[in-house]
């Protein structure tokens, strides 16, 4: 297989080399220059798709499977080839991620109810909205610190209510 495309200065004959090691060159006076040309043009768009194939592929098939198709190299060195969709374990590990990341969002729903309505009315500008907190304090007049200083202290309120949910609910 060539790497190379033909020089310029080269391209007005084509030389090819059969499966047997044999050369043909070909000449325009046998097909004429027209032929030549789409030659070199074909062998020119075939070098550039393997270039990039050599340039995006870690591996190509022909080190991955050698040419009496046994695997010369261990299939668990290559981890991009795994295909770790029908293992179950990790079906079972994003089920337990999803149901630990749903308790933890209705603990944070209560959490959030259990504020003062101004806290919960700041956590709305905030988060839902999604304003900055000049602009908040510029609309309550006070400085962007003192936004600061709350969110600190509803953050600390939050995290204190989920981490005991039970008590807080109860008392």
């Amino acid at each position: 297989m060539r790497t190379l495309k033909a020089a310029k200065t080269k391209r007005t004959t084509y030389t090819y080399h059969s499966v047997t090691g044999k050369t043909y060159t070909i000449t325009p006076e046998e097909t004429g220059s027209e032929w030549i040309k789409i030659l070199h043009e074909d062998d020119d768009i075939i070098i550039d798709a393997d270039r990039r194939e050599l340039y995006h592929a870690p591996y190509r098939h022909e080190e991955v499977v050698g040419s009496d198709n046994e695997n010369t190299i261990e299939a668990d060195t290559i981890k991009w080839l795994a295909d770790d969709a029908a293992d179950p374990l990790t079906h079972i590990v994003e089920a337990i991620e999803a149901q630990e990341h749903e308790e933890k969002l209705e603990r944070l729903k209560v959490a959030i109810q259990q504020l003062q309505p101004q806290q919960i009315a700041l956590i709305h500008k905030v988060f839902y909205e999604q304003r900055t907190n000049v602009d908040i304090a510029v609309e309550e007049g006070v400085t962007e610190a003192a936004i600061r200083n709350r969110l600190k202290k509803i953050y600390a309120r939050l995290r204190t209510n989920m981490e005991q949910p039970d008590q807080r609910q109860k008392g």
